[in-house]
Parts: C-alpha cells; sequence; structure tokens
C-alpha cells in the first residue's frame, strides 16, 4: 500500500509557484517526490527537506538596484535585480548582449536544476567573440521584502576568444530564495575565468548551478565562493566534449555559526586527452557544516584522461564539521586519475611560532588562515579582482 508523500510547507510553495507559472508536469513531479533528502545520494549532506524550511513569494518586480558588495574597479557591470536585468553602460567591444528563449541549463535530474529550467523560460545571452581585457561583472540581486528570485544566464565564447566574468550573489536582510543558473560554452581554443561569489545576507538561502561546456583545446578556471548565506548549494558540471580541453576547477566554503554550505560537481571526461585539477577548499567556525561532493566521470573511449581531485579542510573550532565525498567512476583504461582530501584544525607548530615572534594569537591565525587560501587566489591574474576577493575573505575572517 503507497501511502501519500506528506509535504511540508515549502514543496506545497514551490508546488504552487510551479503551477503558476505553467509548469504543470514539474509541479505534479515535485508533489510526488517532494524535495530531496538523505536517501538521495547527491544531497546526502544537504537534505533539502529538512534545511528548506519554507519559500517566500516570488520576488517583486521593479525593486531598485543596489550598489555592489564587490567593487571591480573598471568593470563592465550588469545589474541583474529579482531576476530582470536592468539597463547597463553598453557592453565592451566584441561582447553582445541578448535574450534567449528556453532555459539555459541541460536538462538533468535534480531538483534545483528542473525548479530552475521550470521558472526561467527565457534567459540572459551573452556572446563574447574577441580577447577582452575588461572584467564583466553580472550582479544579481534580490531586493525588497522576502521574496524567491530566479534567473538565468547563457554565456558563449567563441573560437579563439579569451574573457573573465564574476558573477555576484547578494542583496538586503531579508529572507530571500535565490536559484540562479549559468551555462558557458567555451570554443576551440578559447580561455575563460570564471568567478561566483555568494555575498547573501546570513537570513538568505542560495542555490546556484553552473554548467560548462568545454570544445577542444579550450581553457577553463573557475572559482566558487560561498561566504554569506545561511544556507548555499552550487553545482558544477563541466563536460569536456573536445580533446584538449583543460579546467582548473576551485571552491571556497566559508561558514560560521548556524550556516551550511555545499560544493558539489559532477565532472564529465568524454573525450580523450582531457584534463581537469578539481581543488575545493572549506574554512568552517562555530557550529557549521561545510559540504565538498566530486565526482569525475571518464568515458569509455576517453584515454589519456588526467584528472586529480582535491579537497582539504580547516576547522576553527570543535563544533565545526567538514565533509567530503570523492568519487571516481572510470569506464577508460588509459588513464591518470586520483583524489584526496584532507581535513584538520590549524598547525599548532605554526601558531607557536609566529606567537613566539611577537604576533598576537587572532593576527596569526589569520595570517595561517590566509596562507591556507592562497592557492586558490594565486593564479587569478587580474589584480583588481584578485583584491577584491582577498578582502571578500579578510572580511569573513573578521568576523563580520
Amino acid at each position: 500500500m503507497n501511502v501519500p508523500l506528506r509535504l511540508g510547507p515549502a514543496e506545497l510553495k514551490l508546488v504552487e509557484q510551479l503551477t503558476a507559472a505553467g509548469a504543470r508536469a514539474e509541479a505534479e513531479r515535485l508533489a510526488a517526490s517532494g524535495l530531496p533528502t538523505r536517501k538521495v545520494e547527491s544531497y546526502h549532506y544537504t537534505d533539502l527537506k529538512m534545511l528548506l524550511r519554507s519559500v517566500p513569494d516570488f520576488a517583486e518586480a521593479g525593486a531598485g538596484i543596489a550598489a555592489s558588495p564587490l567593487q571591480l574597479e573598471g568593470a563592465w557591470r550588469l545589474p541583474i535585480v529579482n531576476g530582470q536585468p536592468r539597463e547597463a553602460a553598453p557592453p565592451p567591444p566584441d561582447v553582445r548582449l541578448g535574450q534567449g528563449e528556453g532555459p539555459a541549463l541541460s536538462q538533468r535530474d535534480d531538483v534545483l536544476v528542473r525548479l530552475n529550467r521550470a521558472l526561467v523560460p527565457k534567459c540572459l545571452t551573452l556572446t563574447v567573440d574577441g580577447h577582452i581585457h575588461q572584467l564583466l561583472h553580472i550582479d544579481r540581486q534580490t531586493a525588497g521584502p522576502a521574496g524567491h528570485a530566479t534567473s538565468a544566464a547563457r554565456i558563449l565564447v567563441s573560437d579563439g576568444a579569451s574573457v573573465t566574468i564574476v558573477e555576484t550573489f547578494s542583496g538586503n536582510d531579508a529572507v530571500h530564495l535565490g536559484n540562479h543558473a549559468t551555462y558557458v560554452a567555451v570554443g576551440s581554443g578559447a580561455s575563460v575565468t570564471h568567478v561566483t561569489i555568494d555575498l547573501s545576507s546570513r537570513r538568505a538561502t542560495h542555490f546556484a548551478t553552473n554548467e560548462y561546456r568545454l570544445a577542444e583545446n579550450a581553457r577553463l578556471r573557475t572559482l566558487v565562493i560561498h561566504a554569506g548565506a545561511g544556507l548555499s548549494r552550487t553545482h558544477l558540471f563541466p563536460h569536456f566534449e573536445g580533446s584538449g580541453a583543460y579546467a582548473d576547477l576551485t571552491g571556497l566554503n566559508m561558514v560560521g555559526e548556524g550556516q551550511h554550505a555545499d560544493i558539489t560537481m559532477d565532472a564529465s571526461h568524454a573525450v580523450p586527452h582531457t584534463s581537469s585539477k578539481p581543488l575545493f577548499k572549506s574554512v568552517a567556525r562555530g557550529r557549521s557544516r561545510a559540504v565538498v561532493q566530486g565526482r569525475l566521470v571518464v568515458a569509455r573511449d576517453a584515454q589519456k584522461t588526467d584528472a586529480k581531485l582535491m579537497s582539504q579542510g580547516l576547522m576553527l573550532s570543535d563544533e565545526a564539521e567538514i565533509l567530503a565525498k570523492p568519487e571516481l567512476e572510470i569506464y577508460a583504461d588509459d588513464v591518470v586519475c586520483g583524489h584526496g582530501a584532507t581535513c584538520g584544525a590549524i598547525d599548532d607548530e605554526a601558531l607557536f611560532y609566529l606567537m613566539s615572534r611577537g604576533v598576537a594569537r587572532a593576527d596569526a591565525e589569520t595570517m595561517l588562515v590566509r596562507a591556507f587560501l592562497a592557492e586558490l587566489l594565486d593564479p587569478i591574474e587580474n589584480q583588481s579582482l584578485q583584491s577584491a576577493l582577498q578582502g571578500v575573505i579578510d572580511h569573513w575572517l573578521a568576523g563580520k
């Protein structure tokens, strides 16, 4: 005998919103299955049925634009407020801005992806046709009273082009929920740096999905930073579909009292001679939880794949939790693949060394945390961006 599923307030609200948006099939599916629990392997450490207790009404249209929480000198800024693109300065030469029909993300069996596809019928499009030296800043904000904001962007980088794209997610102190998507197609021989930073308030919930398609000899560097929302989860779905494609996939969870941050990656090496170096770090203090899940899938024909996944954690309190789940799924037989994970507290000897030379304990701990994270920032070539990211880290370390 099948017992009807009991839906919680968040699930009921999402079903209502899907129905109002005309996505009846997705509403029926969610009503039948509910939000994922620990029984769903990819959500084992982020039980959405338990963690997502409520969903606000859709965010109001027409809210005002606030100043960006991340100041990037000389960047071209595109504000998106409550899911709606706002007027911006003309984009740099060789960059075209537009709107595309249909969802940004590919179809896959994940509730956050399905919700974004169903609730965002049109997406922002950005086409890059040359070597862009100016930073492109997509500034996604949620404003006004508590609201559910959704948005999607499709970024197409032409063969041989290069660009650095920064996305920030922020809002006021209301209990917002965001579900955002970015699709990046990196053309043959193109080079892309893509940085996404959650700077939402502690009362907010932040969900994001980044999907990447890498053509032949494409180069990709990513950095995800969770530094704001009380509950955050970012998906990374890189797909290597051209020989010679390479990606540095990096991420950082910084969590404090009561926060839960999750970076989940599912990388697919589909053709021979591709490589990736996923590196994820977490710093946790107070009663908090940081999650890193990484999965590398190497297809049967993807010989000569070189992929190494590493997760490193630094716990600043006894109550903190850092959870890592690396996975390798390899069907080819001529590959170099591996994974590793480390987790611990600040090194006592290093701390003693600094304090013995007159450095106060709090300053010494800050210095050691910054050194632990330097590996993520050092490869960022743009000095304005690197300084801004260091400011985000310093702001968190100062407990603000």
